[in-house]
């Protein structure tokens, strides 16, 4: 059977910011022609759910569960399992969340 579920486990440093945030990411995902939905246990210890289209190695889209806003727009560059991520903190501190992302399913 095939199917479009993928269970992944990452690991992020947040490089730049102030806060004290969770490293440790348990997150299910659905690939689909080029288009993927998820959710993931974010930084900020809450469940996020997304939607993004991916366009070469960039997943470009958007996000909920995060304390700053209700939806926020999310791009990540992502190449055999390392991800880059521009990040944001309320106090406008800008930083990166760097990490890899491990297929278990």
């Amino acid at each position: 059977m095939n199917t479009c579920l993928s269970i992944l486990l990452a690991v992020s440093a947040h490089l730049g910011l102030d806060g004290d945030y969770n490293s440790v990411h348990p997150h299910a995902r659905c690939t689909t022609d080029n288009w993927v939905t998820g959710a993931y246990y974010n930084s900020e210890k809450n469940m996020s759910y997304y939607v993004a289209k991916t366009i070469s190695n960039f997943e470009i889209g958007l996000v909920t569960g995060y304390n700053s806003y209700d939806v926020l727009p999310m791009i990540r560059y992502i190449n055999d399992g390392w991800f880059v991520a521009p990040s944001y903190e309320k106090s406008n501190n800008l930083g990166l969340t760097v990490g890899y992302e491990y297929t278990i399913k």
